[in-house]
């Protein structure tokens, strides 16, 4: 699997949640100050940091077991699953398409309502955390596929949280512009794919292709997903 590759896909991913997590911290900094944003933040990166640290560490020495890719598969395609399917019933009209100015109105009135800085501290905190689980999940499982991939994953993840963070300061307001339901739809395609790949590859399969099937599921769960959104949309309109 290409270094490339890896750190495409935890740049979009990183980049998805890092933008939804930017728009609490910046409602928090706007409300209660950039001090109580900022310790919020740090915390929250601090155990993201010490969990991948750790866990990746361990994945890192677990790579050469056997049918770890399977194990590793499965945890993607569980996750690219998640996203995909939310990606899918957006782009159908199911469900709303996410809208961080929305989201930012929402956060500034619940914190304009309170004068708990602690309330400010937390929500930056949850959000960061939260936003951020998923994709070291992602980074730390990319570990376990070949030596040097934590490297990659963590450079994916890290460039993308500079850029969100340098766009949030220099915009000071919702990053609007970015197109994070498109992201989210590509992100999940990609874990999907590589789920399938790396859970066949686990169990055995060996591919004529080798890494290139990795195209070909793409472009299949990519047309199963624009079949879909039709069909739903069809559906809908009966």
């Amino acid at each position: 699997m290409t270094g490339p590759v890896l750190a495409g896909t935890t740049f979009a991913a990183s980049a998805v949640e890092c933008v939804e997590a930017a728009t609490i911290v910046l409602a928090v900094a706007l409300t209660r100050g950039l001090r109580v944003a900022l310790l919020g933040t740090l915390g929250a990166l601090l155990a993201l940091a010490l969990f991948i640290a750790v866990f990746g560490s361990l994945l890192v020495r677990a790579s050469e077991l056997r049918g770890i890719e399977t194990i590793v598969g499965l945890f993607l395609l569980y996750f690219g699953w998640k996203w995909l399917r939310k990606a899918i019933y957006r782009y159908a009209g199911r469900i709303p398409m996410r809208d961080e100015a929305a989201n930012f109105a929402k956060d500034n009135a619940r914190l304009s309502e309170s004068h708990d800085d602690r309330l400010g501290m937390a929500m930056a905190f949850q959000g960061v955390l939260l936003e951020g689980f998923e994709v070291a999940i992602i980074v730390v499982s990319f570990a376990a596929t070949s030596h040097g991939a934590l490297d990659w994953s963590i450079g994916g993840a890290a460039l993308a949280a500079l850029l969100v963070t340098l766009l949030a300061v220099v915009a000071h307001r919702p990053l609007t512009n970015v197109p994070e339901n498109a992201l989210k739809f590509i992100v999940g395609t990609m874990l999907v794919s590589l789920g399938l790949f790396w859970s066949a590859t686990g169990l055995g399969f060996v591919s004529p292709l080798g890494d290139a099937l990795i195209a070909v599921l793409v472009a299949a769960t990519l047309a199963l997903s624009f079949a879909t959104i039709l069909r739903l949309r069809k559906s809908s309109v009966r």
